[in-house]
């Protein structure tokens, strides 16, 4: 006889076995592969993780247990909007006014595209928070959403006491460049956006005038849902 016949001869009688094992034993190899990597999650940001400069002084030192603080604003369609309503909802946040015209249209733009990304995401929702609520009243809110396609169920635009939203700025979100608390003349100006938990805890920061940071962005999202189904 021979080798090559041989040789058929000995896979015509193994060769299922030989299949079925190495089958199985590569599912294995894949399993633990995927069991020993190290999980991957995303900081949980206090005001000491960050730059001084964008935190009030009194929490500069905070550690732990920092949270997004309750507030109540009107939204673009003039609906008194609090906390609960992002009650097991994560969130992207910026801070914004319609009249800006340098880094707020590019953030608008930016927005937009997370808007569209996400919009089959039901548990991930955007907020913009004017910086100059004086100037941007609900009806101004609303023709800035209908020009920028804001669709309503996703993203809200909030105007209300600008005494509220810059302390949610500086004590809240951690973006504030400045000083100030909200008076006449005092002006926040960032390109930040901040990513919310379900815990109302900031995950990340991210240039919002930086496309790359977006695609970031969208992977650290997928990496917090994810964190939600172990």
């Amino acid at each position: 006889m021979n080798i090559s016949a041989s040789y058929k001869k000995f896979f015509k009688r193994y060769g299922p076995v030989i299949f079925i094992m190495s089958f199985f034993s590569i599912v294995v190899i894949t399993s633990f592969y995927f069991i020993l990597q190290p999980k991957v999650s995303l900081p949980i940001y206090s005001p000491s993780m960050v730059s001084e400069e964008l935190v009030e002084e009194d929490i500069r030192y905070v550690k732990k247990y920092h949270s997004i603080s309750n507030f109540s604003l009107t939204n673009q369609n003039g609906e008194l909007i609090n906390q609960e309503f992002y009650q097991n909802k994560i969130y992207i946040a910026d801070f914004f006014f319609t009249t800006c015209p340098d880094i707020c249209p590019k953030m608008t733009e930016n927005m937009g595209y997370l808007q569209n990304e996400l919009k089959n995401q039901t548990d991930v929702l955007l907020v913009s928070f004017s910086v100059t609520p004086n100037i941007d009243s609900v009806s101004v809110l609303r023709a800035y959403a209908d020009l920028k396609g804001v669709d309503d169920s996703k993203w809200n635009l909030f105007t209300g006491s600008k005494k509220d939203i810059y302390e949610l700025a500086r004590k809240s979100f951690l973006v504030a460049k400045n000083d100030g608390d909200g008076g006449k003349y005092d002006m926040i100006h960032t390109e930040n956006f901040v990513l919310i938990d379900k815990e109302n805890r900031i995950r990340g920061f991210y240039d919002g005038t930086n496309e790359v940071e977006m695609n970031k962005l969208l992977k650290d999202v997928k990496i917090l849902q994810n964190s939600y189904l172990d």
